[in-house]
């Protein structure tokens, strides 16, 4: 699986998922950090990433009945960077079902 980290999640978020194995970047290792929630949209359309992002604007995106984006949206509110690694090591077996059977959305609560 490859993902597309978005800014308002930290690089150490895409470097822990580089570990589970997974082809990960984070928007400021490409050059995206200004780049417009569409354009991040037709790149990981493009590169066939699945984007992570705590931003809803993403979730309407990937509802549209033609979109192709695939979406981990992060509804955990504000939290510490280990606080968020450690909410993705126990849903791990979650994330990879639902990504393996297809949902286009998956909720990180």
């Amino acid at each position: 699986m490859k993902f597309l980290v978005d800014n308002q999640l930290p690089l150490a978020l895409a470097r822990h998922l580089q570990t589970w194995g997974f082809d990960c970047h984070h928007v400021l290792e490409i050059g995206l950090s200004q780049a417009s929630d569409s354009d991040i949209c037709r790149h990981a359309a493009a590169q066939e990433r699945i984007i992570i992002s705590k931003d809803e604007d993403f979730l309407y995106l990937a509802s549209r009945p033609k979109a192709t984006i695939r979406l981990l949206w992060v509804r955990l509110g504000n939290c510490r960077t280990p606080a968020l690694l450690e909410a993705f090591d126990r849903l791990r077996p979650m994330i990879e079902s639902s990504l393996e059977a297809g949902d286009r959305i998956i909720e990180i609560r």
